[in-house]
């Protein structure tokens, strides 16, 4: 045993007393006499043998190593016994248990770097696949296994892993050498699995806290007074009024007050002024806007799908306006949740409520739409990933993205809740649908039913025409075959030779394209050729050799002419020429004897066959001397027709119709195109951005991705509710494979805003509270989780969140209980001493002022110069001008007109796109959701705000404002402009300054100093 045994083997607590007590602990009452044999390291108890080569008491610390198995030596039975359980517990003969052994000593030092989702050096723990496929691990012979020298000291130096952490105890490296030793057995069902920093304890998790003494504090100053006081802090006196209404008025409505309202509020002697004010201010539509907005923020709404092409989204503006009506209206906020997640559920026959579902394809997704089937995949993962993450931080304030590739490294979230939220919107697809009432849709359709059938029965009239002709063409096929002597068109290069013609002008006319042979536009063409007759023939074409090219072309606005005729003769085949009529004219610089063109679409292309090289089927060459008669010198009518039903039909219907049937369809053609045109006459149903519901896409099974890859299917999952929150069996759900769509998100919209969940109504109370204060009780509203900051009030966060249950989920009760609040009321008043402490102010000794948001700036400056443009919904405007091609592009303008002059909340934000003045303040990209806006200062700022031409326009319609209601006195235009930018008088020095800058430069230039300052940009 060794003269050293420590942790309770003393002298005075011989190894006897310690078995004792030890027995005596597990309530073993009656044992027989027991002794020590200290030579050969085993525990001898009557009836009892414990023997091993090695034997651990851990609860008193009783060590010993034996040199030799001694059970040969006693004469009378024993049997095996373990004291202690540990690794090395256990009889002889127990195999390693891998689950329970080695999986924990994995999970601990390993999977950090080497899991499915952060595979270093090629290798996941997770499982035993890269283990084996590695040869890191020879079963049975754990000295020639790579795993083991790993983990172990080689030639003196420290072992490689774990890579730049302390390496493993010694009895744990032993006990992975055993496990390989007896066979490496690592069951299939045995995933390996790193342990979250948090878990089911977490505090935000936990059930909502109610006071329910005497003493707890009762109302929201309550709880700051008594934080305060821990760190002797108190709060200020209460703000003056003109700071109180300006803070109140920008706080509800983010526009400041009028000079007028101001005036009535300072003056008003009434005791409740404040409370009448913050209803009144509650009851403004401009409230709606201004809260809206937040929501939207929180929301990641925007107007454009993002990615690489990045198109604008003209329909989704009734989702912000839904926004704005509901908290206008102060509906219940766990009915918005709902009706965000499954309002075209339940709302499916009302449009307003259907609406709120748009909420689901807010976000950005990549519609490039890969051919390639694991690429395709892999962007589908990515935008059901945005639904989920936008869905779990908004609404639950967890990071449930996280766990997309493996279970949350830090938030008690596994693979399974986040893929039973992949099949719960896996049914959802980026798109706009018709939204009426089912009336309006009815309605509709009888409009259309006797128009479409008129249609339906002249387009089968049509239909067996040419049949009756393809069947007469059909019966002289061998003869119209052995017209068809030249080649099929070819893409990379078509040659037409003629008898030798004198032209000025050359045509190539499209009458069929080669991949459908009812267009005759949008053919491709990067070169033309035009030869000359004789032995010095050159292409008379060329734009060198004086050509000019002519024909309607596809326009872009970003990159003019990038697809003009000019490209069809530059002797470059990089870019083509794109028709969007029916022909290319090519004038040569004089008249030409020619005998030969060329052509092409895909000339030296390795992949002609791609869909933008688009070519002619069926064409025709004409030449002119003037350009106004026209000679056909060549065509494909002699060339084999392209090896399709449809271009063979084609040719044979060219070739059969006599005129007697060209009448007849000339004549069915007109009575189609009038009833089309009475079609179109049916007002449209209003077509909305709220996403398709494909069945397809919802049928299961679902299952885990493995390392988040699509391609490597792990268990199966159903939708169901986060695992860790499964207190209650009332609480949770868990669906049936089969479960529809609709039902699948109906469950999440109730589980939500179940009444025994405790973190949605945390996070919204929140958010509340961030956005009066500036910074939640949480700093991080959109993650309550291990990552996210702590709160710093917790007992008034649950105060707030369950009076918000108790308001029903109306949030202007809220408002007002918060505002009405001491709290909310002080004086941001600057204190040394209290900063010393706290100098966020994060215990709120004062009131943190804040500098107004990009939007209230803009709105602000128009405000103040009488411009603002009231008006409420509809479409927004634009601050950029849009064009696409392939992609969009946002160009900044420089001037805004005065049909931009509406809230910024109405302005269609586009994402990645840049907006003179509201970007520079920081206007988040939606790209994200933006939870909290960032502020900082930048040179930028200064420079657009005094230079860019609408902060000209604005000061130079101030100065119109204050001369219409001040007059011409310069004294009352300078008090007037003070009360109107700051809410206040102007004090004498401010006079005397701006009464020497007006007489110098003028009122305008006053004005533009007006909205420079910083004091119109900041709230107290």
């Amino acid at each position: 045993m060794g003269p050293d045994v420590t942790n309770g083997y003393t002298a005075s607590r011989p190894v006897e007393r310690l078995l004792s007590e030890w027995l005596l602990t597990r309530q073993v009452v009656s044992i027989p006499a027991y002794s020590v044999s200290k030579q050969v390291g085993i525990l001898v108890i009557p009836g009892i043998l414990f023997t091993r080569s090695r034997f651990v008491l851990v609860s008193c610390g009783y060590e010993t190593d034996s040199k030799r198995n001694a059970v040969n030596s006693l004469q009378t039975p024993f049997v095996l016994m373990a004291l202690v359980c540990t690794q090395y517990a256990g009889a002889a003969d127990e195999r390693v248990d891998f689950k329970t052994q080695v999986a924990p000593i994995l999970a601990e030092h390993c999977l950090r770097c080497h899991s499915a989702g952060n595979r270093k050096g090629e290798i996941s723990l997770a499982t035993a696949e890269d283990l084996r496929a590695n040869e890191y691990i020879g079963a049975g012979n754990s000295d020639a296994s790579y795993l083991v020298q790993l983990l172990t000291s080689q030639d003196g130096d420290p072992p490689e892993m774990p890579k730049d952490a302390t390496a493993l105890p010694d009895d744990q490296v032993a006990l992975i050498r055993r496990w390989i030793s007896e066979g490496a057995e690592w069951p299939n069902d045995v995933v390996v699995k790193e342990k979250s920093r948090a878990d089911a304890s977490w505090w935000s998790l936990q059930p909502l806290q109610t006071a329910a003494t005497s003493q707890a504090p009762a109302t929201i100053d309550d709880f700051i007074r008594a934080k305060l006081a821990e760190r002797d802090l108190s709060l200020n006196p209460r703000a003056d009024r003109r700071t109180l209404i300006r803070r109140a008025t920008y706080d509800l409505t983010g526009l400041p007050p009028s000079p007028e309202e101001v005036e009535a509020f300072v003056t008003d002697t009434d005791p409740n002024a404040y409370r009448i004010l913050v209803d009144h201010l509650l009851a403004s539509p401009h409230y709606g806007e201004r809260w809206g907005r937040h929501w939207l923020d929180v929301v990641r709404f925007g107007q454009s799908i993002g990615y690489e092409r990045n198109d604008i989204i003209n329909n989704l503006w009734p989702f912000r306006d839904y926004v704005i009506q509901s908290i206008n209206e102060d509906k219940p906020f766990d009915l918005l949740i709902r009706e965000h997640i499954a309002g075209d559920v339940f709302g499916k026959d009302d449009p307003d409520v259907a609406v709120s579902s748009a909420f689901l394809v807010a976000g950005p997704f990549d519609d490039v739409g890969n051919q390639d089937p694991v690429q395709a995949a892999q962007i589908r993962a990515n935008t059901l990933d945005e639904m989920i993450r936008a869905t779990s931080e908004a609404f639950l304030g967890i990071t449930i993205g996280c766990a997309r590739c493996h279970d949350h490294k830090f938030d008690p979230i596994t693979q399974e809740d986040y893929y039973a939220l992949y099949a719960t919107f896996s049914g959802i697809r980026h798109g706009s649908v018709d939204l009426a009432t089912p009336a309006a849709h009815a309605q509709r359709s009888a409009e259309l039913e006797p128009l479409n059938e008129r249609k339906d029965a002249i387009e089968k009239t049509l239909a067996d025409l040419d049949a009756h002709v393809l069947q007469r063409a059909r019966e002289q096929l061998s003869t119209y075959e052995a017209q068809w002597t030249r080649e099929t068109v070819d893409r990379t290069g078509t040659e037409d030779r003629f008898s030798p013609v004198t032209a000025k002008f050359v045509r190539l006319v499209c009458e069929a394209r080669d991949d459908t042979p009812s267009a005759s536009s949008g053919f491709r063409i990067d070169e033309f050729e035009v030869w000359s007759v004789g032995g010095d023939s050159k292409n008379v074409a060329l734009d060198r050799n004086g050509g000019t090219a002519s024909g309607q072309a596809r326009k872009i606005e970003d990159f003019p002419g990038a697809y003009g005729p000019q490209h069809a003769i530059d002797g470059k085949t990089g870019a083509r020429f794109i028709a969007t009529g029916h022909d290319l004219t090519i004038e040569l610089a004089e008249a030409t004897a020619i005998d030969r063109v060329v052509f092409s679409s895909a000339r030296g292309e390795t992949t002609p066959d791609q869909r933008k090289f688009h070519f002619v089927a069926e064409y025709r060459i004409e030449v002119s001397t003037d350009g106004q008669t026209w000679q056909v010198v060549a065509s494909g009518r002699d060339r084999r027709p392209i090896a399709q039903p449809a271009f063979v039909n084609y040719r044979l219907l060219q070739l059969e119709t006599t005129d007697e049937d060209s009448r007849e369809k000339q004549r069915l053609k007109k009575e189609l195109a009038s009833v089309k045109r009475e079609i179109t006459k049916v007002p449209a149903l209003p077509s909305v951005w709220i996403g398709r519901r494909v069945a397809a896409d919802a049928k299961g099974p679902f299952h885990v991705f493995v390392g988040g890859n699509p391609q490597k299917k792990g268990n199966a999952v159903v939708s169901a509710s986060l695992r860790v929150m499964a207190r209650d069996s009332n609480w949770t759900y868990r669906l049936a494979d089969d479960a529809s769509e609709s039902l699948r998100r109906l469950a999440l919209a109730d589980w939500l805003v179940h009444p025994d969940n405790p973190i949605t109504p945390r996070v919204l109370a929140n958010r509340l509270w961030h956005y009066h204060f500036g910074t939640g009780i949480v700093d991080t509203p959109s993650d309550f989780g291990y990552m996210g900051g702590r709160p710093s009030h917790p007992e008034l966060l649950d105060f707030l969140a369950v009076k918000l249950k108790k308001s029903g989920w109306r949030i202007k009760q809220m408002h007002r209980m918060i505002m009405m609040s001491d709290a909310y009321q002080q004086s941001s008043e600057f204190r040394e001493d209290a900063a010393r402490v706290d100098g966020d102010s994060r215990l709120l000794w004062r009131f943190p002022p804040r500098r107004l948001s990009a939007e209230e700036i803009r709105d602000t400056m128009l405000l103040a110069a009488g411009k603002l443009d009231t008006q409420q919904g509809g479409p927004g405007f634009r601050l950029y001008q849009f064009m696409q091609d392939n992609v969009g592009t946002y160009v900044p303008l420089d001037r805004h007109g005065m049909n931009t002059y509406r809230r910024a909340v109405y302005h269609q934000n586009a994402r990645a796109s840049v907006v003179d003045l509201m970007t520079e303040f920081d206007q988040p990209d939606c790209t994200f959701s933006a939870p909290e806006r960032t502020e900082t200062t930048t040179p930028l700022q200064a420079l657009t705000m005094l230079n860019h031409s609408f902060t000209l326009d604005m000061a130079t319609a101030l100065a119109e404002r204050l001369k219409r209601e001040a007059g011409d006195d310069v004294v009352e235009q300078v008090n007037l402009a003070c009360r109107i930018c700051y809410s206040r008088s102007t004090t004498r020095d401010e006079m005397a300054a701006c009464r020497e800058l007006i007489s110098q430069h003028g009122l305008a230039a006053m004005c533009r100093v007006f909205l420079n300052t910083s004091e119109i940009i900041y709230v107290r």
